[in-house]
């Protein structure tokens, strides 16, 4: 839970990379589960940037040791793609905020401890006029919504958050004022290297059982997988989960650099996204009619993979971040 915070703050104080590594490999096997970590991730990396030591104690050390869980709430209803244009507000009062607004499909959001707010405290200045805040979720004024119905990741929960005249310490606000918007998309740039190498695990679990699948089945005299046209699949689906894989590795070694990377871990995530709904689709086509059956996993793979091109960013949004930097460069 805590694979990229430093082992003072109670994490594992390992790389990106490895980030990358093990969220591929819960997602080979629990796309749901590898979800959970990821969102976590997002809030203990807000913490980690833009907390101080006393916030960091609190609202880190026992997140990263995967003793609590956090939320990164920035959706709302109205305002997915288009951050900017948020509704929740929090209004200065003395030692506090007051926040007033609705967060939705906040994964984590049922089981959370705490989350990472984000709501306008001057909505004349646009996204500079955003604020980040640490909200603890036992907040009066605070309610979780029912839990989503969703086609996939069921393991993982989500909610919609309503606050109700919610007051928030000025000491839980992360950064200062206006740097909400900030905040949030430079940690989105590293939390789509985690949807991309989730991505690349659910393709690798259904390229994975429809290779076997295809070595044992049997039609006109012999195994599928003998057959070209299922050959062939099966070769390009290796093909791309494989570069889907280099190009979530190289994100992740710019990230660790220090590099800039939004770019690049647009290209990974856009890339990865996509090639998963083409890859879990073709194992279910070699699977044939038990393909579509609760039976066999890979209906499972195939529903999980296509909220990858959806949350953190759509396809539409990185493409947006690619063609800027090719047009700045």
């Amino acid at each position: 839970m805590g694979v990229c915070v430093p082992a003072e703050w109670g994490g594992a104080g390992m790389d990106t990379l490895t980030y990358a590594l093990a969220m591929e490999e819960l997602a080979r096997g629990c796309a749901g589960t590898s979800v959970i970590v990821g969102v976590n991730k997002l809030y203990c990396d807000v913490v980690l940037a833009h907390g101080t030591d006393e916030q960091r104690r609190e609202f880190l050390t026992p997140f990263a040791r995967g003793e609590r869980l956090g939320a990164f709430a920035l959706t709302e209803p109205t305002s997915g793609s288009d951050a900017a244009a948020m509704q929740a507000r929090a209004v200065e009062e003395g030692d506090r905020y007051v926040l007033t607004g609705t967060k939705s499909f906040i994964t984590n959001g049922p089981q959370a401890d705490a989350a990472v707010v984000f709501a306008a405290t001057d909505p004349a200045k646009g996204h500079r006029g955003i604020t980040a805040f640490l909200v603890p979720m036992d907040s009066p004024g605070l309610v979780r919504g029912k839990p989503d119905d969703k086609v996939g990741v069921r393991a993982s929960a989500s909610c919609q958050l309503f606050f109700e005249s919610c007051p928030i310490p000025k000491r839980l606000r992360l950064g200062a004022e206006g740097e909400g918007f900030r905040i949030a998309m430079s940690t989105l740039d590293g939390g789509r290297i985690g949807i991309a190498a989730q991505a690349v695990g659910v393709a690798r679990a259904a390229h994975e059982k429809a290779l076997a699948y295809a070595k044992e089945r049997r039609a006109f005299g012999k195994v599928i997988a003998e057959h070209q046209a299922i050959a062939f699949m099966l070769a390009d689906m290796a093909t791309e989960i494989d570069a889907a894989r280099l190009l979530t590795w190289r994100a992740a070694t710019l990230r660790d650099q220090g590099v800039r990377h939004a770019a690049e871990s647009a290209m990974a995530k856009l890339f990865a996204s996509e090639m998963a709904e083409r890859v879990t689709s073709r194992a279910l086509q070699i699977h044939g009619g038990y393909g579509y059956m609760k039976d066999y996993d890979v209906e499972r793979h195939w529903r999980d993979s296509r909220v990858a091109q959806i949350y953190e960013g759509t396809s539409e949004i990185q493409r947006m971040v690619i063609s800027n930097a090719l047009l700045k460069a």
